[in-house]
C-alpha cells in the first residue's frame, strides 16, 4: 500500500511517517511539500491508496487541492491533516470529498487509531466536530445505543453498501454502476439511509457514521 503525506513542514512529515511505520498495512510512504509536487507524485504513482493532505500549503489553498484530487482521482482516498479542526473546516473538507479529518494536535495514540480506522475502510472525525449541536442529528435509538451496528438501526445489506460508497464520495450514478443497480434505486436507498440516520444530506451522514464509529465494508470496484 502506498500513502502520500502532503505537508510543508518536515517535522510533521517525519512524525506522520514514523506513525505510519507502525502500521502493517503500509508498504511505501511518499512525501510532498506543496500542491505542485503533490500532483506530480500522484501522476507518477496512480496506485496510491491514501493521501494525507495538509490544508495550509505554500503554493495553493489545501481545499482547492482536495477538490482537484477528488475530481481527477476519485479512486484515491483523501484524509485531511490540519492544525485547525474547527467545525466549519471539518464540514467543508467532508463536502469536498475527504473521508476523514485528523488534527495535527492529536496525540500519537489517537493518530495511530485514526489511521488504522481509515486504512480499514472507516472514517475518523474529531470528537469536537461531532459534538457540535446540529452537526449530525442522530436518532434517539442511535444515541441510546452508541455501539449499534447498521443492522441494529435497520439498514439493509444493500443500504450499507450504498452508504460505504457514499463515504468515498461516489455519486449516485457511480454507485449504481459499481453495484449494478439503477440510479433511481440508488436514490431510494440514499433516502432510506438519511431517514435512519436522521440527517438531511451526505455531509451530515458522514458525521453520523463517524459519531457511531462504524467501519463500513469495502465494496468491490470501489
Amino acid at each position: 500500500m502506498k500513502i502520500l503525506v502532503v505537508d510543508d513542514h518536515v517535522l510533521i512529515r517525519d512524525a506522520v511517517r514514523t506513525a505510519l511505520g507502525e502500521l502493517k498495512e503500509v508498504a511505501t510512504v511518499l512525501e510532498a511539500s506543496d500542491g505542485r509536487q503533490t500532483m506530480r507524485l500522484i501522476e507518477e504513482h496512480p496506485d496510491l491508496a491514501l493521501v494525507l493532505l495538509d490544508l495550509n500549503l505554500p503554493d495553493r489553498d489545501g481545499f482547492s487541492v482536495l477538490a482537484e484530487l477528488r475530481q481527477r482521482y476519485p479512486a484515491i482516498s483523501i484524509v485531511v491533516l490540519s492544525a485547525f479542526d474547527d467545525h466549519d473546516r471539518v464540514v467543508t473538507a467532508l463536502q469536498l470529498g475527504a473521508i476523514g479529518f485528523i488534527p495535527k494536535s492529536a496525540q500519537r495514540e489517537v493518530m495511530l487509531k485514526a489511521l488504522q480506522l481509515v486504512l480499514a475502510g472507516g472514517m475518523y472525525i474529531p470528537p469536537e466536530a461531532l459534538a457540535r449541536p446540529g452537526s449530525a442529528l442522530l436518532s434517539a435509538e442511535a444515541r441510546a445505543k452508541p455501539t449499534a451496528s447498521p443492522g441494529d438501526l435497520g439498514l439493509t445489506e444493500r443500504q450499507v453498501q450504498v452508504l460505504a460508497l457514499m463515504m468515498l464520495g461516489k455519486s449516485n450514478k457511480a454507485i449504481g454502476r459499481i453495484l449494478d443497480i439503477a440510479e433511481p434505486t440508488v436514490k431510494t436507498n440514499v433516502t432510506a439511509i438519511f431517514k435512519v440516520l436522521k440527517v438531511s444530506n451526505r455531509t451530515e451522514a458522514v458525521l453520523a457514521v463517524g459519531a457511531l464509529g462504524w467501519v463500513l465494508p469495502r465494496v468491490v470496484d470501489a
